[in-house]
């Protein structure tokens, strides 16, 4: 198979509302616009992607046919995760579904939820701990 792309498609009770969330608080821009779908892409960063779609759609299977359910984490590494803390939970006011922490397996992070339960967690890499340094292949 030759790859031209790859990225997450989301399905989205809102897709306005996801679209909106994403470009505010992530810096993407829409693409490609429908109602039914957008497609986003990082302008500082085109090989980044996110796509969100209408679950009603006639494309989505008839048995898939739902908004989404949680389940799903993407994770955004960062420069500056403790930056990132202030603008996005202090300054924008974000909810953390899981506070500010440093883990022993090598990253300082914080989560918070975007629309439709999708879990978005915000990462700086650090050195890991002992017991973790030997599960990285560096």
């Amino acid at each position: 198979m030759a790859l031209q792309g790859f990225y997450p498609v989301l399905c989205s009770a809102d897709v306005a509302a996801a679209r909106d969330f994403y470009v505010t608080h992530f810096g993407f821009e829409p693409t490609f616009e429908a109602d039914w779908y957008v497609s986003l892409r990082r302008p500082d960063a085109p090989h980044f992607e996110l796509a969100l779609l209408d679950p009603a759609h006639p494309t989505v299977p008839a048995a898939y046919r739902r908004p989404l359910q949680g389940g799903l984490l993407l994770n955004f590494e960062v420069d500056d995760v403790d930056a990132e803390h202030r603008r996005l939970v202090v300054e924008a006011g974000l909810t953390e579904e899981l506070s500010l922490r440093s883990e022993e397996f090598g990253q300082r992070h914080f989560i918070v939820a975007g629309p439709d339960g999708v879990l978005i967690d915000v990462i700086t890499t650090i050195p890991p701990g002992e017991a973790y340094a030997a599960a990285y292949d560096v």
